[in-house]
């Protein structure tokens, strides 16, 4: 430790160099103290947070320095694995220091990490380690900019595109795309925003629409790539395409870029093109390009003012678009057929690659990002809203969130029809459109809320509730982060725009009647949503939360209701303890605090531990804020101060009074804080009764605490809640004034000594530590003479003299006193060990006499841990205290007498001061003392035990157990008395020992110790080394007990063996942050974070976060320290133990002991090494079985196995070791054996050292870069020396892959190797298929071979190989460099790229139409025209500038010409197997017997394929007759073993020589009629999956004999024969060619139609399904955007610049719309025709049965059609059909076709239609109502109409939602009830989200026609139109009441007492419907009735009764 010299000191104040701390100043260095950098400022608080002296900044400069050095010789030697790995790492541990990183030196070391990732060829593992490194040097905005640093993004991009569609025979899967994007995403922002029309040119070809998988790959690249500033030029590009996907993936990335694009752009400076021009260009890779495009649109000679829309950076359009998205995201279910977004059904179409890239954000706080960011002062403001919240949980759903204000115009109808509507049309709108708080967003999200208001209610509860809960929750933190971001100086919105006051206010109104609602959701996610909502909107504005949470708490608490509902409460109180307790958050919140804790009281019940668990989280949270106690009697006198009318007597009760509805509690904005605080402070004095009463409370909890099993109270939940209970009382304890501490002291102290109770020996100890940690002095000296009296009495008196050694032994009931005194005195020793020195005398003969007589288990064990306590309270550092505020404040006067004003006390990090534990000289000699008096002599007796000739009976077992618990219990009790040193000859020992094989010690990282609070750190200083030489001396013990106890081997040592284990772990692992791990420390502190921050961006806290801080850091100054430790050869000795009790024949003890030996993997360098040759040994033949399984399940730890397998170097022996475990058939040995293979098989990897062959021009210049601005001497003989190093390590790992190789095919080729291990061994051939080095003829000549082996799975694996060589064979040919092979770039000598001279639609048309023209050979050997994979590269959205295609090969001569030399003998050997008829004649047994597949197999196909391309025709002769018996046998199995072996050589042909080719087909096109004619219905899903692979990625032209045969079938087979046999057939396989070809089958679509078309009217179901299809596949192919020019530009531009109705995306339904409308006139036609009754089934309108109707197809097709990727188009051809869409809903006698049109339409209010779209689609409902002759039609369409307003509230108009008002009102006067009825719900859901004012005039109007409405004489004629009028009226008032189901409006009293009640007693079905409304009403207002009834008067409320059962529940 730093001593400082006492002539340095001064009376008033530190010296400058200084921190005081705990226990005097701390010197801190002069470059840290004397600093105005922000960053050194952050060191300089951690520096003083600490007691000891930290390194100068300069000193950690140069360490850093080195290391930097040595990355950059690592890299210059290529030495990137281990060397890079280590030095890697070391930066990872330098930065958990904390000492700030130079900006020159982040950016260059950012720029090497940056060029290393997308080096070609670098191993994973390097980019994972790289990446992670890079992120965390770029994540901070304010260290780096794109003005720092750019970066090139197209090399990334090349190996990201590259990597992410895998080739058919490709199955390695990498995390190649994960890195690549994951890097991407985390550094976009440092591209040139230059590069975004590059990247657009780049990206938007890559779009095609008939391929979801295209468009989620580009849609990727595209929110991944490009910079997010400047994005005004690409945004509506964004938007137009993301409006033509249907596609819930599309919609989940587009809202998580757009969110973040939002929160950038509040900020307009962002995206100002002038910063364009002083960004430096300086980081373009070789083949990036600075296209310049013109933007004469966007804004440049005016002052720059963001880009900023209607809405935040939208336009009105795109914002009620996204909002649409939004709700749909929330899957809100209705009660209807499933309208929900068909997103998820489309998503189906993507392809499993998608998923390897990131995932992105989830939604929801998306959502709320985007929403919060959008807010500003951005339109007219509206009056605020004023609305109740709702008391516990209502009984059922519906909405009373307050709603913005909205204004429109409508115009007017003239009946009773048109009095009901006619006056919502007229006059009383304003004309501008005002917002709530002035804020379109906000006005947005308030309707959004209240839409959904009834899916929070918990009676409504489902998989949305937690989107719903987690939505509010993100809302709030979102805006209380902007909010407290717009309080700083820096902030960069612009003032105008900034979030207000009112605008604040309003959100918490709009969210707070949900957030009530859902508090008392069952489900836990839910509820902690909630209370995350809660807490924020408390801390925002407490007094609108604060009271109703209060007044939900009183009768929860008080009464007894169900448990859910008061864990709910006691929840909710935890949430907005901030409001309860902080004073600078809610001044007026603390006179609550006392009133809730007596409520409180009861929670801690230990039959309920649920609500104990909640009431204590709730005390710890209310604790840590404040001090219990009273304050000072001199100011007592401001008693006077109490206003009028609150008197003392009241003060603990809580009563919260209601206040009527729309009026906010500001009973705490009429007192001033002098009041408040009269009012706090006369309450205070009810603390000491309540202490009081909760530690009674506790105390009863532990006495009724079942009996402690195994050293714990009960089971796993008492031990939880002992531990939940203690930690509140701790945090209690912690904050009491003198008085009520030294009460509480006195109270447990009467009932330690009043008590022994064995249920609760654990909880008392806990009891007392609680007490202790506050007073440890105090404690100590009241507890220590009662307990040691006790303790020695009972001692005296025979207790523990039983000798037990059994973990599980039982203790004795006489024992009791004993446990329960040493357990108290335990608990006292603790916090502070200079309380222990005045008492030493005493200790040091108490623990002498305990050593002497604690012979039982659980007595000697508590002795140690005694011992163990009591050391680590003298030798340990850590913080003394941890009150709320700092120790001086708590001490001083002013804080005594005004406590309650400090509550909540938050602190910036300087103001903080930390008391620490800081040994002294006292308490380390008493240490000392205690090792030489006790634990030396202890250690003397162990070793007489261990002398020749001692008797090892049962006495000696429990000498040696309780000695040596004495011995390491001292020495776990000081982990950081002794700190450790290693000569520079241990550590050259240690590195040429190391686990890090054949590396030069140079680049071995070793760890420079660092200062960390070490006691004795002076290797001279004498009690250094007497402590050593006593370590030294336990740690020699333990080796000779072990070899002494290997030597025994008895049953009865396993204790004396489990002792010694643990003992080992003690020695060897008890050091530095062994008590304090530091990733332990990072939980609890981002834990402790999470629960304390009130906002994001929090820099404020409470004081308990520094001590938590403080705590860490010190934690990873110990890890830093222990992360490299000693490896001597004692350690040696006892890893050598470890590994030898690993092979002990009990299996309790190898489990403990391997668990050990993994730990100590972590912490010894060289122990994998040292102990791999014991492992092995045991695996030999003439070993025990136990001995054998300890070897192997040792091996089958992660750290062993990729350790020994991941290396090649010493794999070989590793296999050959594992492989020579088949001499033991011991089936539990053969389980490790599998267990070890399938762990090593995931660590051996495929040997591939291309990247040493690699240079990057970018990496050199990086780590010259970084080297030059390093001041480190250059040693160019080092990295000289590196470099030959790694040249041998290379080679070493070649020769180690060879010698594997032969080893394995040695043993594999063994007649005597098991199958299993056959397995085994394929599998590792396979993986050791190399790309960089050629094959040898043996490895490809076995693995050929067992392609027909009887074994199914060794078949699998071995065919898997084949493709495998395949496929490197082509790859090494076909490369031109090693970046190349690194890449699996070939180069095809065929393929050509085709400049696009003329991007227009003809081109497009004439590209697409050739597919359909046979092929001239000799003009495609000249010109490039076959086209493989058109998806990724073609002109469907724009095209290119270039685009692949390929030649037709010669006539002759192979392409290649030859394959490349080095495979000759692969190819070789290849030939001698394939070559032979007998190989596939074996091959075809098994490729044709029976398996459960119906369909070809792909692997088959693939690996006759890869013999077929590399063989060419050569094996066809051999192979021909098999396929040709295969063909002329029907049976399934036979064809299908048959279509295999076809699909793979007409695959493989695919390059062949044309004449090869011609004569391939020569010989099959006999065979394709008999093929497709096959009548047997078993065969055609096998035939169908053969033309699916053969038409998959491959230009129709090169198979157009099958083409030409399959339009042939389809164009000439008879659609309506009696017989569908034939037809689905040709269908099927129809389908097969139009699926795989996509977008490429353009060129028939117009044919195909045709010909379906005539068939329309088929009769079969079968063909209809085809017919139905092919409409929907045939529109998506056919769908085409419409640029004017197909090029990025102008695609960019026009979607900028043109009209948002322009059809750009081409998304319009016109391809079908002729037929449609054809469809439409024949349905009126074939309805005139309809037969009625029970001869419908013969109408071609909807024949049923057999076959189904015409109409039946049209909703199939339509409803596929909604379910595909284009549902958007679906619109245009549902808009004409839709009156006959509504008629199929009513028909009786064809329930399929009504069932399919009622959920056709049901879904398609699911999706979003063209905006033109939008109001005929409504205007066509509308007009089904009003002219529908049938009353079942318009009691169908108006539950729709309410659907698709809730699905497309947003973008449906003011003007159509008035409209929407009228036409239901309309129906209201329907002749029939059922639909009036119906018309009264539909009106109450839309009305919840309506506008306020038509509301009022739909009141007026239907109590003006009530009271105009008279009923005659039944017998009148005009009764029933009368009572229809009277019917209409009641319906829409009720309709009006049911719309505001938790509130009561102020015009409701009126209409429920004056109106309602006066017709209950009205005709039916009048009467009926007022009682059901009044039921309605009675249930959902029966909890906020307290707050409800205050709106009524007397008389109203006795007139209201008369609308009840009873009369008397209101009164």
């Amino acid at each position: 430790m730093n001593i400082l010299d006492i002539s340095t000191l001064n009376l008033d104040e530190p010296p400058p160099h200084t921190s005081v701390n705990g226990h005097g100043a701390v010197h801190i260095p002069d470059d840290i103290a004397h600093t105005t950098d922000r960053y050194m400022l952050k060191l300089q608080a951690y520096a003083k947070s600490i007691p000891y002296s930290i390194e100068p900044n300069s000193q950690m400069q140069e360490m850093f320095e080195f290391i930097l050095y040595r990355i950059t010789q690592c890299v210059e030697a290529k030495d990137y694995d281990p060397g890079l790995v280590q030095w890697d790492s070391m930066v990872t541990y330098w930065m958990m220091l904390k000492y700030p990183i130079p900006k020159e030196k982040r950016i260059r070391l950012a720029v090497l990490y940056y060029h290393l990732c997308i080096t070609p060829g670098i191993p994973s593992q390097i980019i994972g380690s790289c990446a992670d490194n890079l992120i965390t040097l770029t994540r901070s905005l304010k260290k780096l900019s794109v003005d720092d640093m750019r970066l090139p993004w197209k090399p990334l991009y090349n190996i990201l595109s590259k990597d992410l569609f895998l080739k058919r025979r490709q199955f390695e899967i990498s995390h190649t795309s994960w890195y690549m994007g994951y890097i991407a995403e985390n550094i976009r922002r440092f591209y040139h925003p230059a590069a975004i029309e590059e990247m657009l040119s780049t990206f938007l070809p890559l779009m095609n629409g008939t391929s979801l998988s295209s468009m989620l790959a580009s849609q990727y690249y595209l929110l991944t790539f490009l910079p997010m500033s400047h994005p005004q030029s690409y945004l509506p590009t964004l938007f137009r395409v993301w409006e033509s996907m249907n596609s819930y993936m599309y919609d989940e990335r587009m809202l998580s870029f757009l969110s973040r694009l939002a929160e950038m752009h509040v900020d307009p400076s962002v995206s100002d093109p002038a910063r364009l021009s002083k960004i430096l260009d300086d980081a373009r890779s070789e083949d990036e390009g600075r296209p310049t495009w013109e933007k004469e649109d966007t804004p440049g000679k005016w002052r720059w003012s963001g880009i900023q829309q209607d809405v935040g950076i939208f336009s009105e359009r795109e914002w009620d678009f996204l909002l649409c998205k939004c709700l749909a995201s929330m899957e809100i279910p209705l009660a209807d057929a499933g309208s929900l977004s068909t997103g998820p059904s489309a998503d189906s179409q993507a392809t499993f690659e998608i998923n390897r890239l990131p995932k992105p954000e989830w939604r929801i706080p998306a959502l709320a990002r985007l929403i919060v960011y959008s807010m500003a002062p951005d339109g007219l403001p509206t009056p605020g809203s004023n609305v109740s919240t709702p008391f516990f949980t209502p009984l059922a759903s519906g909405a009373s969130t307050p709603l913005p204000r909205m204004n429109g115009h409508a115009n007017g109808h003239g009946g009773l029809a048109d009095y009901l509507s006619a006056p919502l049309g007229k006059g009383g709108h304003l004309k501008a459109k005002t917002y709530l708080a002035g804020c379109k967003a906000l006005d947005s999200l308030a309707k959004f809320i209240a839409s959904l208001e009834g899916f929070f209610h918990p009676t409504n509860s489902g998989s949305w509730t937690n989107d719903l809960s987690a939505f509010i929750k993100f809302i709030v933190y979102e805006f209380n982060k902007r909010w407290h971001e717009e309080q700083l100086s820096d902030c960069k919105t612009p003032t105008h725009r900034r979030l207000n006051l009112t605008m604040r206010r309003e959100l918490v109104r709009s969210l707070r009647t949900v957030t009530l609602l859902a508090m008392f959701s069952q489900d836990n996610t839910t509820v902690s949503n909630i209370q995350s909502c809660l807490k924020s909107m408390s801390v925002m504005e407490p007094d609108l939360i604060l009271h109703p949470i209060l007044e939900r708490a009183v009768p929860a608490l008080e009464a007894l209701v169900e448990t859910q509902r008061t864990t709910a409460v006691i929840k909710a109180l935890g949430a907005v303890a901030p409001a309860l307790v902080c004073r600078d958050v809610y001044y007026g919140g603390a006179k609550h605090l006392l009133p809730v804790l007596e409520l409180l009281l009861p929670g801690i019940d230990l039959n309920d531990p649920y609500k104990t668990f909640c009431t204590t989280s709730f005390l710890v949270e209310v604790s840590q804020y404040i001090k219990f106690g009273e304050v000072t009697d001199t100011e007592a006198a401001v008693a006077s101060d109490l206003p009028q009318g609150l008197t003392l007597p009241n003060m603990p009760k809580l009563d919260i009074t209601p206040l009527p509805n729309g009026v906010d509690s500001n009973m705490d904005e009429r007192l001033s804080r002098d009041e408040e605080d009269s009012i706090l402070r006369h309450s205070l004095g009810g603390f000491a009764d309540w202490i009081a009463a909760f530690l009674r409370r506790v105390i009863l909890l532990f006495e009724n605490l079942p009996e402690e099993a195994t050293g714990s109270a009960g089971g796993q939940t008492e031990v939880q809640l002992v531990d939940s209970v203690s930690g509140a009382f701790s945090q209690i304890c912690v904050h009491l004034s003198e008085p009520l501490y030294d009460m509480v002291l006195n109270m447990v102290f009467d009932y330690a000594c009043g008590n022994v109770r064995s249920n609760a020996v654990r909880a008392i100890h806990q009891l007392v530590e609680c007490v202790a940690n506050v007073s440890p002095q105090k404690t100590l000296d009241k507890f220590l003479a009662f307990c040691s009296g006790n303790i020695r009495a009972e001692l005296d008196h025979g207790a523990s003299s039983l000798r037990t050694t059994s973990p599980f032994s039982t203790p004795l009931p006489s024992d009791a006193t004993l446990h329960w005194n040493l357990a108290i005195l335990r608990g006292a020793m603790y916090n502070d060990g200079r309380a222990t020195l005045k008492h030493k005398e005493e200790l040091l003969s108490l623990f002498k006499l305990l050593h002497k007589k604690t012979l039982s288990k659980r007595g000697y064990s508590s002795s140690g841990k005694l011992l163990s306590s009591t050391l680590l309270t003298l030798t340990h550092t850590y913080p003394l205290e941890n009150k709320f505020v700092n120790p001086d404040e708590w001490d001083s006067d002013d804080f005594r007498h005004n406590h309650h004003r400090y509550w909540g006390r938050l602190y910036k990090p300087e103001d903080v001061k930390l008391s620490w534990h800081v040994p002294s000289p006292e308490e380390i000699d008493f240490a000392l003392q205690i090792f030489k008096e006790i634990v030396a002599p202890a250690l003397d007796l162990l070793e007489e035990l261990l002398r020749p000739g001692v008797v090892h009976d049962a006495v000696w077992r429990n000498d040696f157990c309780r000695h040596l618990s004495l011995v390491r219990n001292a020495f776990a009790g000081v982990p950081t008395l002794l700190k450790e040193f290693i000569s520079p000859e241990e550590l050259a020992k240690a590195n040429a020992t190391s686990d890090i094989l054949h590396e030069i010690p140079e680049m071995i990282a070793n760890i420079a110790p660092l200062k960390s609070g070490f006691v004795l750190d002076d290797a001279s200083d004498p009690r250094h080394q007497y402590m050593i030489a006593l370590k030294n001396r336990f740690g020699k013990f333990l080796h000779q007990a072990s070899l002494s106890l290997q030597g025994q081997g008895e049953e009865n040592t396993v204790d004396a063996v489990h002792m010694l284990i643990r003992s080992i772990r003690t020695y060897m692992l008890e050091y530095g942050d062994s008590r304090d791990s530091y990733y332990l420390q990072v939980d609890r502190y981002t834990s402790e974070l999470n629960i304390t921050r009130q906002y994001a961006g929090q820099k404020e806290w409470p004081r308990a976060i520094y001590v938590r801080r403080a705590r860490l850091y010190h934690a990873a100054r110990l890890h830093w320290n222990s992360v490299e430790r000693k490896r001597a050869i004692l350690q040696d000795q006892l890893i050598d133990d470890v590994t030898e009790w690993c092979l002990w024949h009990y299996a309790t003890v190898r489990e403990s002991c391997q668990s050990l030996l993994q730990t100590l993997c972590n912490s010894f360098d060289g122990l994998r090494r040292r102990s791999l040759p014991v492992l092995y040994k045991a695996l030999e033949p003439g070993t025990d079985d136990d001995r054998m399984k300890g070897a192997l399940w040792t091996l089958n730890a992660s750290v062993f196995a990729k350790y020994a397998a991941g290396d090649h170097v010493l794999a070989t022996e590793f296999i050959e070791k594992l492989f020579a475990c088949q001499h033991n058939e011991k089936p539990s040995i053969q389980e490790c054996v599998s267990s070890v293979a399938e762990t090593a098989l995931g660590s051996f990897l495929e040997p591939m050292y291309l990247i040493y062959g690699i240079d990057n021009k970018e990496v050199t210049e990086a780590y010259k870069s970084l080297r030059d601005c390093l001041a480190v001497p250059h040693d160019q003989s080092l990295v000289d020396k590196a470099r030959a190093q790694r040249v041998v390590r290379v080679n070493l790992w070649n020769e180690g892959a060879t010698k594997s190789v032969k080893s394995i095919l040695r043993i594999a080729q063994s007649t005597t190797t098991h199958w299993k291990y056959s397995i085994v061994a394929v599998r590792l051939l396979r993986t050791l298929i190399r790309r960089d080095v050629p094959m040898e003829a043996d490895h490809v000549k076995y693995l050929l071979e067992r392609t027909h082996d009887s074994n199914a799975t060794i078949r699998y694996y071995a065919q898997r190989a084949i493709m495998k060589i395949s496929r490197f064979i082509k790859i090494r040919t076909l490369v031109r460099n090693p970046i190349d092979l690194a890449l699996e770039n070939n180069h095809n000598p065929l393929r050509r790229d085709v400049t696009v001279q003329d991007p227009s639609h003809d081109f497009t048309d004439k590209f697409l139409t050739q597919f359909k023209v046979p092929l001239d050979l000799t003009k495609a050997r000249k010109e490039p025209v076959l086209q493989n994979q058109i998806c990724m590269s073609s002109g469907w959205l724009v095209w290119p500038e270039t685009y692949p295609a390929f030649l037709a090969p010669d006539s002759t001569q192979f392409s290649p010409p030859s394959w490349e030399e080095g495979s000759q003998e692969a190819l070789k050997a290849l030939r001698e197997v394939t070559l032979k008829p007998s190989f596939w004649k074996d091959l075809s047994t098994h490729y044709s017997s029976e398996n459960h597949s119906d369909v070809c197999v792909q692997d088959n196909i693939s690996c006759v394929k890869s013999i077929f391309q590399v063989l060419h025709d050569e094996p066809f002769e051999a192979l021909r007759p098999t396929i040709e018996k295969l063909l002329d046998d029907t049976e399934k199995n036979k064809q299908r073993g048959a279509a295999e072996f076809l699909a793979g050589v007409i695959g493989g042909s695919k390059h062949w020589p044309t004449d090869k080719q011609m004569k391939l087909w020569e010989w099959f096109v006999p065979y394709i009629p008999k093929i497709l004619g096959l009548r047997n219905n078993d065969v055609i899903p096998i035939w169908t999956s053969f033309l699916s692979y053969i038409f998959t990625s491959r230009d129709p032209r090169r198979v157009q004999p099958l083409i030409d045969e399959i339009i042939k079938d389809f164009n000439t087979t008879d659609f309506n024969s009696e017989s569908t046999t034939d037809t689905v057939r040709t269908l099927c396989y129809f389908r097969a060619l139009y699926e795989q070809l996509g977008w490429k089958f353009s060129a028939w679509v117009d044919d195909t139609l045709r010909r379906y078309w005539r068939d329309i009217t088929c009769e079969h179901d079968d063909v209809l399904a085809y017919i139905s299809e092919f409409m929907t596949i045939s529109a998506k192919m056919m769908w085409q955007p419409n640029p004017s020019e197909c090029t990025a530009e102008t695609l960019v531009r026009e979607c900028r610049l043109l009209p948002a109705d322009e059809d750009v995306m081409g998304v319009r339904g016109l391809f079908h719309e002729g037929r449609t409308l054809e469809l439409a006139k024949k349905f009126k036609t074939w309805r005139g025709e309809r037969l009625p009754g029970v001869r419908a089934f013969q109408s071609t309108y909807d024949r049923q049965v057999r076959p189904l109707s015409v109409g039946v197809l049209v909703c199939r097709w339509l409803f596929q059609s909604i379910h595909d990727t284009i549902a958007i188009s679906a619109f245009d051809y549902i808009l004409p059909l839709m009156p006959e869409l509504f008629r199929f809903t009513e028909i009786n006698d064809n329930d399929d076709l009504a069932h399919r049109a009622k959920v056709l339409l049901n879904r398609m209010c699911g999706i979003i239609p063209p905006r033109p779209l939008i109001n005929p689609v409504l205007d066509a409902m509308f007009n089904a109502i009003q002219t529908s002759p049938s009353w079942r039609v318009r009691l169908k369409i108006l539950p729709l109409v309410q659907v698709y307003y809730f699905r497309q509230g947003p973008v449906i108009s003011d003007i159509k939602v008035v409209e929407l008002l009228e036409v239901i009102c309309r129906c209201l006067d329907d002749e029939v009830v059922e639909v009036r009825e119906m018309a009264a719900t539909t009106l109450s859901g839309i009305l919840r989200v309506s506008p306020r004012r038509s509301v009022v005039a739909l009141k007026d109007r239907f109590v003006r026609l009530l009271k105009n409405s008279t009923l005659p004489d039944r017998k009148s004629p005009v009764y029933n139109s009368a009572l229809r009028q009277r019917h209409a009226a009641i319906l829409g008032i009720c309709a009006l009441v049911d719309s505001y189901p938790y509130t009561v409006e102020k015009w409701m009293p009126d209409l429920l007492t004056n109106v309602l009640a006066e017709h209950t007693y009205d005709p039916i079905p009048i009467s009926t419907t007022v009682r059901k409304c009044a039921r309605n009403f009675r249930k959902t207002h029966q909890d906020t009735w307290h707050e409800d009834s205050k709106r009524f008067t007397e008389d109203q409320l006795v007139a209201l009764s008369t609308l009840f059962t009873g009369s008397s529940y209101y009164a």
